[in-house]
């Protein structure tokens, strides 16, 4: 069961939000909570939300963040900053999409054809 909030900071993220809570235990100790909410939009326009909660407790805080920033560390390291995600987004287009064919056309506009040309 969550205790009192003591100190909380919001990660707004495209359709996540993440929430990084400050807590206190029964006993007056402090531990953090991280939850992650992703909004779930239904095809009649209704949504909801999952969320996932880790709590992070004080004896943990050492560890965790040494692989948390050898993980981030890892993946600046092999992809850089440049952020990769257009490809999840609904009109993103493939490279091999746009691409010129053998006969030097592309697919980019293929519904404009020129009955002229038949």
């Amino acid at each position: 069961m969550d205790q009192e909030e003591i100190y909380s900071k919001v990660l707004r993220a495209g359709r996540r939000t993440y929430f990084f809570d400050v807590r206190s235990t029964k006993a007056g100790d402090y531990y953090l909570t991280i939850t992650e909410s992703k909004k779930f939009t239904h095809d009649d326009g209704s949504f909801h939300y999952k969320k996932h909660k880790i709590y992070l407790y004080k004896e943990d805080f050492s560890s965790f963040r040494s692989i948390m920033e050898e993980m981030m560390d890892y993946i600046i390291d092999e992809k850089g900053h440049e952020v990769i995600s257009e490809r999840h987004q609904k009109d993103f287009k493939k490279d091999e999409e746009n691409k010129p064919s053998e006969n030097g056309t592309t697919t980019e506009n293929f519904t404009d054809v020129d009955f002229d040309d038949i």
